[in-house]
């Protein structure tokens, strides 16, 4: 089996780890996140390591909280970060862009579902 070297994050409730970022793929895996940051009180660090994966992409609500939180984790675990725009959001799209501004600043790659789609092989 190829190891996926980029998984999608959807954390609507629980996050979902997919064998490929969109659309949904086979070896779906889902665990419970405790805390705003995926990566905190989990071992989905230690699970994106053994998996050879190198990068994320970011779906779910609350740009400013969880989705904030986790893709900052990533970036300090070296991950590469990709937010998907338009399948993230706030309680208004000021703060909702405000945050996408933050995130770019730092390296993370905003993009919209359709241009990431395009970009999968």
């Amino acid at each position: 089996m190829k190891k996926p070297a980029l998984l999608l994050i959807d954390m609507q409730n629980d996050f979902v780890l997919e064998d490929a970022p969109l659309p949904v793929a086979q070896g779906r895996v889902v665990i419970p996140k405790i805390r705003m940051s995926a990566f905190i009180g989990t071992e989905l660090d230690l699970m994106l390591r053994n998996l050879g994966v190198t990068g994320v992409v970011v779906t779910g609500i609350q740009t400013p909280n969880c989705i904030r939180t986790t893709i900052y984790d990533a970036i300090a675990y070296n991950y590469s970060v990709v937010a998907v725009s338009d399948a993230i959001g706030a309680q208004s799209d000021a703060i909702h862009q405000a945050n996408l501004r933050d995130m770019t600043n730092i390296g993370v790659s905003v993009m919209r579902a359709r241009d990431v789609l395009a970009g999968l092989p």
